[in-house]
């Protein structure tokens, strides 16, 4: 009788313990979901612009890790130049550059201009991403700190030149917000070295701001905004204000703009230093830029 009594307990018991094992699986599994595995993740803001550059500037977009970025820059000549060079379209200077993401913070770049025949290169470090959910940070800070080298030939050979007269550096600090989807702004100032000028009364340190944004109009179409404020007392008279205005139009693969500026160099030191067309006097050029990219390192793999 004693052994039929605990042979019933026993089976009653199995059966509360089929009966509710699961259910305090379930409930234990709630509890970690409260203690932080449905925590809010942080999002990242992106696509505040379509491409790394507004237009001539840099934006505060960045390459993705493992990803290259294949960039041709094309200005045509001037639209005041007339019929005889077609309007500016007989003329052309180009830049050609390689941009590649090391981290999804850290993009490395060179570029080869035909104007002054110069090389360029760059790092672009993103200090601050704007995001939302866990990490609620409103705006991006990144840092750009870049290099020129003008290789025209010496104008004077014979004479003892320096390749350090050849240099310039600049260096620029964005600060950027993706207001909504459709609208986007950033502030950058930045301060242009020349190692060489022309005249010992001349500025090595040129210092300017630059104003970038874009306004969405379609699913694949914006218009952007580049204007650079040159500060007053730094450079000749005959000098202007970089100020370029145009579409970027994404086409699957790439990003193709067009725009129209008063700057046909496509370098910071130059553009900054160098630029003496304007806008109420025709000297406009039509451009474009073309972005291509291609994974050479997959993240996941």
């Amino acid at each position: 009788m004693l052994f039929k009594y605990m042979k019933n307990n026993f089976f009653r018991s199995a059966l509360l313990l089929l009966i509710f094992i699961p259910s305090l699986l379930f409930a234990q599994e709630d509890l970690l979901n409260l203690l932080g595995e449905d925590k809010p993740q942080v999002e990242h803001v992106t696509n505040a612009f379509k491409s790394t550059r507004v237009i001539a500037s840099h934006s505060m977009e960045h390459v993705a890790a493992g990803v290259l970025d294949f960039r041709i820059m094309h200005r045509f000549g001037e639209f005041n130049s007339g019929s005889y060079e077609f309007f500016g379209l007989d003329q052309a200077t180009i830049r050609l550059g390689l941009d590649y993401g090391i981290t999804d913070r850290l993009t490395v770049g060179v570029g080869r201009s035909s104007l002054h025949k110069e090389l360029d290169g760059f790092l672009k470090y993103r200090l601050l991403w704007q995001s939302t959910g866990a990490k609620n940070i409103p705006f991006s800070v990144i840092l750009v700190s870049g290099a020129t080298a003008n290789m025209l030939k010496w104008a004077d050979p014979d004479r003892k030149n320096y390749f350090s007269s050849r240099m310039g550096y600049y260096n620029q600090i964005i600060f950027g917000r993706k207001f909504t989807e459709a609208f986007t702004l950033q502030i950058a100032p930045m301060m242009v070295h020349r190692n060489l000028v022309e005249k010992s009364t001349d500025k090595h340190d040129i210092y300017s701001v630059e104003i970038g944004s874009r306004i969405k109009l379609t699913r694949r179409l914006a218009l952007t905004m580049d204007y650079f404020y040159i500060l007053p007392n730094q450079l000749p008279d005959e000098n202007t204000n970089p100020l370029s205005i145009g579409f970027d139009i994404e086409t699957g693969g790439h990003v193709f703009q067009l725009h129209f500026t008063n700057a046909p160099a496509m370098n910071e030191k130059t553009f900054i230093t160098e630029n003496k067309g304007s806008w109420s006097k025709g000297d406009i050029h039509l451009g474009f830029n073309i972005s291509r990219v291609f994974t050479i390192v997959n993240k996941k793999g």
